[in-house]
């Protein structure tokens, strides 16, 4: 199974007016496992970086001025998060419109709403009332994001891998404890079956019964007469 967490930068909160996105972060995992696969890139987003994304972010307008815009790399991008991974987004909504809106600017196909698995959904829903932006996850998981000084796409999208992962149900949910008999080693394969005998008594228990107990029950024997199953097995 494949899936994509990602994150975005934006200049601002409205994806329908001025604001544009100038930060994509993606990681792949295959089976929940990182595979090293990355996209990361800055974008020009064609208008003035505002002050205060520029404190969130750490970006401003001489960084992005020579950087390419959207529609340069919005086909790289799609190639990367393909066509049916699904996108691992906190707070899918917003990443979502952003991107969506950027595709349509670009002339492309947008991304279906069907393909995003919000993660901070996925946290108020197993841990109702709980503070549960990235980094109360984080803290809550203690997933190392002393780097986060400042927001980064991608940064943020490897933390939230790690958050991801423990929210499902810890950092190995495919874990198999019982492994298939082929994959035994061969010290396994040629070990000889281990049998276990009882061993015999070196000597037989004494009866218990008294002597008048087992008179007793001669008489009551030779009362049944020869055809009980008693007298057959008593001798």
């Amino acid at each position: 199974m494949r899936e994509i967490v990602l994150d975005t930068e934006t200049t601002g909160f409205d994806a329908e007016k001025d604001d544009r996105i100038v930060e994509i972060g993606a990681l792949e995992l295959l089976n929940h496992l990182p595979t090293g696969r990355t996209f990361h890139v800055y974008i020009n987003p064609e208008r003035f970086m505002p002050t205060e994304a520029f404190e969130v972010h750490g970006l401003g307008d001489d960084l992005l001025r020579d950087k390419p815009k959207f529609a340069e790399i919005a086909q790289d991008f799609l190639d990367f998060v393909g066509d049916d991974a699904k996108l691992v987004i906190h707070n899918a909504s917003f990443d979502m419109k952003f991107l969506n809106a950027e595709l349509k600017r670009a002339g492309l196909p947008t991304l279906p709403w069907g393909r995003a698995l919000d993660t901070l959904a996925l946290a108020r829903e197993k841990f109702p009332g709980a503070p549960a932006s990235l980094d109360a996850l984080c803290r809550r998981f203690r997933v190392d994001n002393s780097g986060r000084e400042l927001h980064g796409a991608l940064l943020d999208s490897e933390l939230l891998a790690e958050v991801y992962l423990e929210l499902i149900g810890g950092r190995q949910p495919d874990l198999v404890l019982d492994q298939p008999s082929e994959e035994k080693s061969e010290d396994e394969d040629q070990a000889a079956p281990t049998t276990i005998r009882p061993l015999s008594r070196p000597r037989p228990l004494p009866s218990r019964l008294t002597e008048t107990e087992a008179a007793a029950h001669a008489e009551l024997v030779s009362k049944m007469g020869d055809a009980s199953i008693w007298a057959r097995y008593t001798g």
